[in-house]
C-alpha cells in the first residue's frame, strides 16, 4: 500500500509536466529522479495510480483551495479585479462515437436479445449448476450495455428539459396574455413533447460528454470554467456539459468568493468582475451586488474591442429610461470601463493557454462528468502550485541579488 499524500504528490508533479498516463507516470518512477524522489524505491502500478485518481477525484476540490491558502499567505491572492472565463477541454472519447437515439435502442435492443438467448443456451446445457464463468467478451458487453443505457437515460433526460422549458414558455405567454387581456402576436409556440427524437445523439464512451463548437472545429468534451485575479491566480473551478457560458455566471461567482473566504479566513469581496459577451444577459445582471461589480460585454470580443476603440466616452448625465443592455454598453464606454475591459484577455486567457500547453490539459484522462471536475479542479491546483513556485524563486533569486549588492 502506498500512503495518499505518496500518491497526490506524484499526481501533482505529474501533472505540473504535463503527464497524464497512469503507466507512463510508472515509467517514470523507475528512471526519472524526480519521480524517484517522491516515491523512493517502491514504484506504485500503473492500476493502483488510475484507482487513486478516480477514487479520490470528489476531493480535489479540497486540493484546491489548500493550493490556494498557500498562495493567499504567499501573498499572491489579490482582490479588486476578477476575470470569468470557460474553454473547452476535450473529452477521453472521440467524436466520431456518437450514436443517434435510435440506433442505441436498436442497439440495446440488440444486445439484450443476444443475452437473453445466451441464458436460454446455458440453461439447456447447465440445467440447475452454475456452469462455466461468463467469456470475457460478454463481460465487456456488459460494460458497454451499461454505458449505452446511460446515453440512453441521459437523451430523455435531455428531451425532459427541453419539454419543461417549453412548457415554461407556453405558461409565461398565457400569463402575460391574462394579465393584459389581449392574444399575443406571432406564432404560438409549439406544445411541449418530452419523446426523444431520434436523431439525437449521445457518446457511448463518455455519455456525460458533448458535442462542443471551438475555433478550431468541433470537439466532444466539457466546458471548463475558472474564475482568475489580476495576478493570474485561479479562484474557482468547475465544469458543465452546457456548451455556453450563460448559465455559469452566478455559481462561479459564489465559488470564487466562497474559496477566497476560506484562502483568507474572511469574508471576500471580488470587486469587479470582467466577463465576455457569452455570459451577457439581463437575469445576469442580478448577480452584481455590494463588493461585485459586473463588467459584461454585450458584444463578440473583436466587436466590444473595436467599439471601444473608436466610441467616444459618454457625457452627461445617463438616462432614465434606459435598457440594462444600453446601461452595460454605456459603463463599457466609460474611461473606468475601457481599461477594466482591457484587463479581461491578459488576465484569463493566459492561464487557459499555459494550462493546456505546459500541463497538457486539453484533454481529460478520466470519464464522466464528476471525475472530470476532479481531474480539471486539479489541474487549477496545479496551476497555482507552479505560480507560487516561480514566485518563490523570484523572491530568493532578488533577495541574493540584494545581499550581494549591500554585503554586511
Amino acid at each position: 500500500p502506498f500512503a495518499p499524500k505518496v500518491l497526490l504528490a506524484l499526481l501533482i508533479y505529474a501533472y505540473s509536466q504535463g503527464v497524464r498516463s497512469s503507466r507512463k507516470i510508472e515509467r517514470l518512477c523507475e528512471r526519472d529522479a524526480g519521480y524517484r524522489f517522491i516515491v523512493g524505491e517502491q514504484v506504485p502500478d500503473h492500476t493502483v495510480i488510475a484507482r487513486f485518481r478516480r477514487r479520490h477525484s470528489a476531493r480535489m476540490a479540497e486540493v484546491f483551495r489548500h493550493v490556494l491558502k498557500m498562495c493567499h499567505e504567499a501573498g499572491l491572492v489579490k482582490l479588486g479585479l476578477v476575470a470569468l472565463d470557460g474553454t473547452k477541454v476535450q473529452a477521453n472519447a472521440a467524436l466520431d462515437a456518437n450514436r443517434t437515439a435510435e440506433s442505441i435502442d436498436a442497439q440495446i435492443k440488440r444486445m439484450m436479445d443476444e443475452a437473453e438467448t445466451t441464458d436460454q443456451q446455458e440453461d439447456d446445457r447447465y440445467g440447475a449448476e452454475r456452469g462455466d464463468e461468463v467469456p470475457a467478451d460478454l463481460r465487456s458487453r456488459q460494460d458497454r450495455l451499461a454505458r449505452l443505457k446511460a446515453c440512453q437515460q441521459r437523451l430523455q433526460q435531455d428531451a425532459e428539459a427541453q419539454a419543461a422549458q417549453q412548457q415554461a414558455k407556453l405558461d409565461a405567454r398565457a400569463a402575460e396574455e391574462q394579465a393584459s387581456g389581449k392574444r399575443k402576436r406571432g406564432r404560438k409556440p409549439k406544445a411541449p413533447d418530452n419523446s426523444v427524437d431520434p436523431k439525437a445523439v449521445a457518446n457511448p464512451t463518455d455519455p456525460d460528454s458533448r458535442i462542443m463548437k471551438t475555433r478550431r472545429g468541433w470537439v466532444q468534451g466539457y466546458n471548463a470554467q475558472a474564475v482568475v485575479t489580476r495576478d493570474q491566480i485561479i479562484l474557482a473551478a468547475d465544469i458543465t456539459t452546457a456548451a455556453n457560458d450563460v448559465q455559469q455566471l452566478g455559481g462561479m461567482l459564489a465559488q470564487a468568493e466562497g474559496n477566497a473566504a476560506v484562502a483568507r479566513d474572511a469574508d471576500a469581496e471580488l470587486g469587479a468582475v470582467v466577463t465576455d459577451a457569452g455570459y451577457w444577459s439581463q437575469d445576469n445582471m442580478t448577480a452584481e451586488q455590494p463588493g461585485r461589480e459586473l463588467f459584461i460585454a454585450t458584444k463578440k470580443d473583436h466587436k466590444q474591442r473595436a467599439e471601444l476603440r473608436d466610441a467616444p466616452p459618454p457625457r452627461g448625465r445617463k438616462p432614465k429610461n434606459m435598457s440594462a443592455r444600453e446601461r452595460m454598453d454605456r459603463k463599457l464606454r466609460t474611461k473606468r470601463g475601457r481599461a477594466i475591459y482591457a484587463q479581461r484577455s491578459q488576465t484569463v486567457e493566459p492561464v487557459f493557454g499555459h494550462m493546456k500547453d505546459g500541463q497538457g490539459a486539453g484533454r481529460f484522462s478520466m470519464r464522466g462528468l464528476d471525475a472530470c471536475r476532479g481531474e480539471w479542479q486539479l489541474d487549477a491546483a496545479v496551476y497555482n502550485l507552479r505560480k507560487l513556485h516561480r514566485e518563490s524563486v523570484q523572491r530568493a533569486a532578488n533577495t541574493n541579488e540584494r545581499a550581494r549588492k549591500c554585503p554586511r
